[in-house]
């Protein structure tokens, strides 16, 4: 049991208690004992505190703080980081809504344990009926840095997941101060490109993890105002100087903007509303260029051409964004 490396877990939740008690039992049954488990609450309005505090008098390797500032979720995430044993050596997060399974601390762990200059392992998660990040060879269980960035920004590969699909050094988090480097919904995948820079990555090829799906989440709104086709450019312009060379960079950064565009043609069929477009407008300002209304207009003329060779399925999509308009 000494041998263990301990192991921080840390789940950052606001009225979370709808879930919070599945996701509290998964940690309680990892078949990895050398753990510890701190559970911080952003100030709730629900059952969430209560529940936290149950399990907190049940195991005493579970600490439980109860917040006095409500802060952003990106904060809370930096207050549970900041509240891990300096004698951890990795980092679990486990959002409140999802679950991991009973074998995903030792299975990541040993990974990580072969490999010293892994900084963030990864694995299978399912979300919803499928499974995700599954684009690395099952033959590959460490990749450099570059190679697992160059998969994704070049290749187009999903790879990075999400903070309950991932293992974090410890060392990692502790010495980076705020760890995310922003607080948009893609701070995650930012950070693994921004670290990677310096570390290795480490992949687990088995499902051990769960994402919920629920209106409630924060990947709702991401889905309705499409913000990772922003956050993909956002990526690609700070960080893709760094992975690759200046004419790969300039391939990669006209392909970028192409699908970008694109995306943003198959969304005025979708019927997106003010917000919608208010979004993107301000976001690609932030990243010093300007939202064509003419080359949007261009990419929306040939997605209509592209629906109009399947009429049936026009038509249904056409139905869908109605009524979604109808609803907003």
């Amino acid at each position: 049991m000494t041998a263990q490396p301990l192991v921080s877990v840390v789940t950052p939740v606001y009225n979370g208690a709808r879930y919070l008690r599945e996701c509290i039992e998964s940690v309680i049954e990892q078949t990895y004992t050398n753990w510890e488990y701190v559970i911080v609450d952003n100030r709730s309005t629900d059952g969430t505190l209560a529940i936290a505090r149950e399990y907190e008098a049940r195991d005493r390797r579970i600490r439980v703080i109860a917040a006095t500032e409500f802060v952003g979720a990106i904060d809370n995430h930096h207050r549970a980081f900041r509240a891990i044993s300096p004698e951890s050596r990795y980092c679990k997060v486990v959002s409140a809504d999802d679950w991991i399974a009973p074998e995903c601390l030792s299975r990541m762990v040993a990974i990580a344990e072969a490999h010293p200059s892994v900084g963030i392992v990864g694995s299978y998660q399912w979300r919803g009926d499928h499974v995700q990040w599954t684009g690395i060879p099952r033959d590959k269980e460490f990749l450099t840095g570059r190679e697992a960035v160059r998969l994704t920004l070049i290749d187009n590969v999903p790879v990075f997941g999400n903070p309950t699909s991932n293992l974090f050094r410890a060392e990692l988090v502790r010495q980076r101060e705020p760890f995310f480097p922003h607080t948009r919904p893609h701070a995650d995948t930012s950070a693994s490109y921004k670290y990677l820079q310096h570390w290795d990555f480490g992949f687990a090829h088995e499902v051990l993890s769960r994402e919920r799906i629920h209106e409630g989440q924060v990947s709702s709104r991401v889905r309705d105002l499409n913000m990772m086709g922003l956050a993909v450019l956002e990526c690609m312009l700070e960080y893709g100087p760094a992975y690759m060379s200046a004419e790969e960079f300039a391939t990669l950064k006209t392909r970028a903007f192409d699908q970008y565009y694109r995306n943003l043609g198959g969304c005025v069929l979708k019927l997106k509303g003010r917000d919608f477009w208010s979004y993107h407008a301000a976001g690609l300002k932030a990243l010093g260029y300007q939202l064509s209304w003419r080359r949007v207009a261009y990419c929306a003329l040939l997605e209509m051409r592209d629906e109009l060779q399947r009429p049936s399925i026009a038509i249904h999509k056409l139905v869908a964004a109605i009524k979604e308009a109808a609803a907003r």
